[in-house]
């Protein structure tokens, strides 16, 4: 049976990404893969993914080790593609410690244990979020302007058997927006389906019912879509060429790059400032109580409550939700007011600070709210959660009184606008009247990007925040 050499490249995982550092080889050099067989195990945008095979055949070469960063589009493997058989069935994966599995063999593999080569973090490394664009120790290649390549023409009729694409994420995609990927022409090598085809397919759906852009953005918007693009910025020599700690380089592993170059974009690009509002949060906490009490109900957290508030706010406040536009020169030109809330959940884990992202927060119940903040906040912790989870935020919820400071100025998480901190809900001096009472009190304070608002529009947003936290009954006006 003849065979065709494959050379697939690191796909794009994510939007704004550009590059993953390699987690551990799951086949090694000469072993036989299906289709959908995992690869490889990569970090990126600080979750964990598997990436699959998109052909059937063996394995020729795994380029990178345990520990290094490969930029998006960069060759990851070499696989000699049996011919035409694309369909045929999955080789089983030998079990960790058995004879064949991967770096058990007696040969040298052609990788090395993450164990061998783990960066250390160096402390708690990022003031703000980080959650979607991150850095790569190799910039990412250039794309030359202009419209997208053309896509490879579909055959006639959907297609049979299993469609090559470059991830299961993208399967998803397809999946949670009703597109039989069979009926997609991949821009791929040999026609592969990447995430890109599958928005464009979407786009073109929703397009079509619209009778307008295929994203529905006025064409003087739609020209000034690109993003800045200037030379990207040039990490350390040490970062570059991969110190280790013997030579006394402690490196960041994926995901402190991540957020260094998140908060170094934010730092640079964002004129930012900041105001701040102390409420009175008693009433908060008895009505966490009473619902922690109930014999029914939904039990929701402070957390839960104050993220609805400030669900509300955006919807009185949307400009505080929006995005800046830059023209093809990279500069500022207006903003996109959000469609629906993707709201931002900064967490702490063992890898920095984490953003998960509730998507359509606004059609979210509070209970609802809460339930799905739970879910994301423990995924970001394990690792787990998919790109689409740790991006598409349009506003970022800090809870920086767990770390048991009473206030910050922490940075916007770009490319978003706003970011609300909440300092540490603690017994304090209050003023009632003519009187001075002990409460319990909650230091609020809001950072936004001062492009798209004025101080008065700032600090509407967060006087509404800061009312319905003193008195949560008011949420019921916002739902």
């Amino acid at each position: 049976m003849s065979a065709v050499r494959r050379e697939f490249p690191l796909p794009d995982l994510g939007e704004g990404l550009t590059g993953a550092e390699i987690v551990r080889w799951l086949v090694r050099r000469g072993e036989r893969v299906g289709v959908d067989q995992p690869l490889v195990e990569v970090e990126t945008a600080k979750t964990r993914v598997e990436i699959p095979s998109p052909y059937a055949g063996e394995v020729l070469e795994c380029r990178g080790v345990a520990g290094e960063e490969l930029p998006v589009g960069s060759t990851l493997v070499v696989i000699a593609e049996d011919d035409g058989s694309g369909d045929g069935p999955r080789p089983e994966r030998p079990a960790p410690g058995v004879p064949g599995a991967a770096g058990t063999s007696s040969a040298a593999p052609v990788w090395e244990d993450p164990a061998e080569r783990e960066p250390v973090l160096v402390g708690y490394g990022s003031r703000g979020a980080a959650s979607a664009a991150g850095p790569s120790a190799v910039p990412p290649p250039t794309r030359a302007a202009g419209p997208a390549p053309a896509p490879v023409p579909a055959p006639a009729g959907a297609r049979g058997g299993p469609v090559p694409v470059v991830s299961p994420l993208v399967r998803r995609l397809a999946r949670d927006h009703g597109i039989d990927l069979r009926t997609v022409s991949g821009t791929g090598p040999a026609g592969l389906v990447g995430r890109s085809d599958v928005l464009r397919a979407v786009e073109a759906l929703a397009g079509a019912a619209r009778g307008s852009d295929p994203d529905g953005t006025p064409p003087a918007v739609a020209a000034a879509r690109v993003p800045p693009t200037g030379p990207a910025a040039q990490a350390p020599a040490a970062f570059v060429s991969g110190g280790r700690p013997e030579d006394g380089v402690l490196l960041w592993p994926g995901a402190g790059r991540v957020a260094a170059r998140k908060v170094t974009d934010s730092h640079r690009e964002i004129p930012a400032a900041t105001c701040w509002l102390e409420a009175d949060a008693t009433g908060l906490l008895d009505l966490c109580r009473d619902a922690a009490d109930a014999p029914s109900g939904p039990r929701v957290g402070v957390l839960a409550l104050i993220a609805r508030m400030c669900v509300a706010a955006l919807g009185r406040y949307p400009a505080l939700g929006s995005r800046v536009v830059y023209d093809a020169d990279g500069a500022a030109v207006g903003v996109r007011p959000p469609r629906s809330i993707g709201l931002g959940i900064a967490t702490r884990t063992d890898r920095g600070v984490v953003v998960p992202v509730v998507h359509g927060a606004d059609r979210l119940t509070t209970a609802r709210l809460g339930e799905e903040i739970a879910r994301l906040t423990a995924g970001a912790r394990d690792g787990t959660l998919a790109p689409r989870e740790l991006t598409g935020g349009c506003f970022t919820l800090n809870n920086h009184g767990v770390l048991g400071t009473d206030g910050a100025v922490p940075l916007v998480n770009h490319p978003e606008t706003a970011m609300l901190g909440v300092g540490r809900i603690a017994r304090r001096p209050w003023v009632d009247g003519d009187a001075v009472v002990p409460r319990s009190t909650a230091p609020l304070s809001l950072t936004f990007d001062h492009r798209v608002c004025d101080g008065a529009t700032a600090a509407g947003f967060l006087d509404l925040v800061a009312r319905a936290v003193t008195r949560p009954g008011t949420l019921a006006l916002h739902l």
